[in-house]
């Protein structure tokens, strides 16, 4: 099953290890941090070293990059990230797994295939879309192993940075009032983040999944209201709710630069956002975790970590 290496400790990074710990294959994460991850044997190295990392991944089959800059950050920081990896994967003559995202397509009419043009007007959209092409090109060129997961936007363990995440779950298991946004009866497809690392494993294990995206396996959308629901029902509480407005997030981003992000972002709540992951299941199987078992294992663990 050979050596896999994970960049990235956060938690897509983790449910990787998750995925490979089932199969009972080694794992290594690697972070700027040096983050003990369970699970996986950990060690620092900056991924903006390309010398230093491709040393660190000599020998690996594997490559997961699941690393990225700050949410605001992305322009800046997130090219050059993934240029650096890119040489040294390219340098270690390993497979690279990416971690990708919806972004690139921008708003869009109808279910997400991964046959849609990636030509998001956003700040970050195009960054991905970029990315994305160059990844593309050096794999079209005979010069990169590489495939990619694409994932909505993801809930789980350790995920407290999602938009359903630390300010989501713990005030529902505090009887308190769920921060959401967009409209609460647009349909939506959420990525339960195991679900996302179980499908990353599977490209990285078969290479009918090399040269392009995938989207993976998710629950049938539901709409946003029904989400908190079957949330708040799990926890024995009533679903309460305060909307994060376009007001809040401008006043929000005076002090939190992440928060200055979330308006480009907001088309995702307020319009159906439904991802069809058909192509994926075709080759790899189905596997996504049926709602109420995710979302009960999500508060199972907001509970166990406070």
């Amino acid at each position: 099953m050979g050596r896999h290496v994970i960049i990235g400790a956060g938690p897509v990074g983790r449910a990787v290890v998750h995925a490979l710990s089932s199969r009972g294959i080694d794992a290594e994460v690697l972070s700027r941090s040096g983050t003990q991850v369970p699970g996986a044997r950990s060690a620092s190295v900056d991924a903006l070293d390309a010398d230093r990392l491709a040393a660190a991944i000599t020998g690996a089959d594997v490559v997961y990059q699941a690393s990225s800059p700050a949410y605001h950050r992305y322009p800046q920081e997130f090219p050059p990230l993934q240029q650096s990896i890119v040489r040294a994967v390219q340098k270690a003559d390993s497979t690279l797994v990416v971690v990708e995202n919806l972004y690139g397509y921008g708003p869009v009419t109808g279910p997400m295939t991964e046959s849609l043009p990636l030509v998001s007007r956003g700040r970050k959209g195009r960054v991905r879309a970029d990315m994305w092409r160059a990844l593309q090109s050096e794999a079209d060129a005979g010069r990169l192993r590489v495939t990619a997961g694409r994932a909505s936007d993801f809930f789980g363990p350790h995920a407290a940075d999602s938009a359903v995440g630390d300010r989501y779950f713990p005030p529902l298991l505090a009887g308190k009032k769920a921060e959401v946004m967009g409209n609460p009866d647009a349909l939506h497809t959420y990525t339960y983040v195991r679900d996302f690392g179980e499908a990353l494993v599977r490209l990285a294990l078969d290479e009918r999944s090399l040269g392009r995206a995938w989207h993976v396996p998710n629950a049938p959308a539901v709409t946003n209201r029904r989400f908190l629901e079957i949330a708040a029902g799990i926890i024995g509480v009533e679903p309460k709710s305060t909307k994060l407005t376009r007001a809040k997030m401008r006043i929000g981003g005076l002090f939190i630069p992440a928060a200055r992000e979330l308006p480009e972002m907001l088309y995702e709540f307020e319009e159906d956002f439904v991802v069809d992951h058909s192509a994926y299941a075709a080759v790899f199987g189905d596997h996504a975790t049926p709602l109420e078992v995710s979302l009960g294992e999500t508060v199972d663990w907001f509970r166990s970590n406070g």
